[in-house]
This record gives C-alpha cells, sequence and structure tokens, in this order.
C-alpha cells in the first residue's frame, strides 16, 4: 500500500502553444452535404433518433468531387489495380461520373485492400497496413463526409484522437488542468490489434442505431468485407477493419470505443 502524504507531485508546465477551442460541428462538416436544415436536425435530435435517405448525399457530384480533392492532395500508393493518383487525376471527371454512376445504381463494388508492412516505431515488429483503390479512397472520403458528424456529436468532450481541430495539445492542456485541480494518476493503455479484433456485426449493430438507410449500411457492410491482398495471396477477414482506409480511424474507432467495455 502506498503511503499518503500531503505533498504534491510536482508538474511539469504546459508551454506549448495554447490549443484553442476545438471547432464545432457546425464549422467543419462538409457543407456540400450537411444543410442548414439537416444541421439544426443533427443538434435537436432527428425524429426517431435514426437518419435517413442519406445515399444520394454520399454520390452527389460536389461530394464525390472534394472527396477526390482530398484524396488526390494526400497523394498515396496505388492499390490493387495499380491505378495511381496521377492516373486517376487524368481522368478525373470521368471517374467521377463513372462512381456516382455506379452507387447511384448499387453497381459499386470496393476491390481488396493491397497489404504492405511497416516497421513499428521502436520495435523490430513490423504492423499491417492496408492500401485501398484510389476509387475506393474516393467513395470511402465521400462517405465520411455523411457518416462523420452524426457520431461526433455523440463522443465525449475530451476525446481528442481522431477528430477535426482536436489533437495533443488539447489532451495536454487537459492533463495540466487536472493536475492542478489534485490529480495525480494517469493511465496509459493500448489495445493489442485493435483495429483487427473489432467484432464487424457489433459494430454494425452500432452504426443501425443512429443510420437506417439500407444503402448506406450495404456500402459500409461492403467495406467492411473487403478482402485482402498480399502479395499473390487474397483471403477475406472474419472480423477487423483494415488499417489504412480512410474511413477506419474516425468513424470506426470512435463507434466501436463503448463495444470494449
Amino acid at each position: 500500500m502506498t503511503k499518503r502524504t500531503d505533498q504534491r507531485p510536482a508538474t511539469v508546465p504546459f508551454v506549448a502553444s495554447p490549443a484553442g477551442q476545438p471547432p464545432t460541428v457546425e464549422e467543419w462538416a462538409n457543407r456540400s452535404v450537411w444543410t442548414e436544415r439537416m444541421l439544426k436536425a443533427l443538434s435537436q435530435g432527428v425524429r426517431g433518433g435514426r437518419w435517413h435517405t442519406l445515399i444520394d448525399k454520399v454520390y452527389q457530384p460536389m461530394n464525390l468531387l472534394l472527396a477526390s480533392i482530398s484524396v488526390l492532395d494526400n497523394k498515396g500508393a496505388a492499390g490493387v489495380d495499380q491505378q495511381t493518383v496521377e492516373n486517376f487525376q487524368a481522368q478525373h471527371l470521368d471517374e467521377l461520373r463513372r462512381l456516382e454512376e455506379d452507387l447511384r445504381t448499387e453497381s459499386y463494388r470496393p476491390q481488396a485492400v493491397r497489404r504492405v508492412w511497416i516497421p513499428k516505431p521502436g520495435s523490430t515488429e513490423k504492423r499491417p497496413l492496408g492500401i485501398p483503390t484510389v476509387r475506393d479512397r474516393v467513395v470511402q472520403t465521400a462517405l465520411l463526409h455523411v457518416l462523420e458528424p452524426i457520431f461526433d456529436v455523440t463522443f465525449a468532450e475530451h476525446s481528442y484522437g481522431f477528430r477535426h481541430g482536436r489533437g495533443c495539445h488539447h489532451a495536454l492542456e487537459r492533463i495540466e488542468t487536472l493536475l492542478q485541480q489534485g490529480y495525480v494518476y494517469i493511465v496509459d493503455a493500448d489495445l493489442k490489434s485493435y483495429f483487427d479484433t473489432i467484432p464487424k456485426e457489433r459494430l454494425l449493430a452500432r452504426v443501425r442505431e443512429k443510420v437506417s438507410d439500407s444503402r448506406v449500411l450495404r456500402l459500409l457492410t461492403m467495406f467492411l468485407d473487403q478482402g485482402v491482398m498480399d502479395g499473390l495471396e487474397e483471403w477475406t477477414p472474419e472480423k477487423g477493419t483494415p488499417q489504412g482506409a480512410v474511413i477506419t480511424p474516425p468513424t470506426m474507432l470512435r463507434t466501436c470505443s463503448v463495444l470494449r467495455q
């Protein structure tokens, strides 16, 4: 048992630039998707607690255009189809029209994720990284534009990972505030192979609590069920979400955080 003492532990002052107030959803939500009426419903609560008719927002031309610009700006490697961002950009408008048509007619099918292995920082081990095709990254980004605000407004105020305008500085400021209030313990925990072990059905059940559009749910399911190609070997994981996918960290991680409780 640790002996209790009245002497408070020394703290390290937070001296970095102030992080500032995190932006509201209204400030960062993609306005090609989120109209004033939708944002009002987001803050006041949508009827029945679930969102309907979202798929048309996913394949809306301006949403696809902005999603493609984001993907092209991020560069990144080619997927299993070997199409580079430069190739996609060279046929930009034709590619977007084809994606819109495929999503509208439900003929769109994601391709397998190309697996590469990258070093783990501070370790001799390597971790898997999935690289979707450029087309799939565009669709995932467009889908993220639609889904992200719905789940972000339900997340804890002091959750900072993978959220707009939030980061390490906000977390450090929060820790400094708690230390000044007399708190003396910090818990640092890491879930081993978290992305690889997320239960797909439980994840989708959580998404269905907020989204009832069956076409969006089918699209999300297709991304969860994407095959993985490692060299010449291809398989479909029974659980988990691919690390490296655009939609995985912001939406999947936040939606699944309660599944570990």
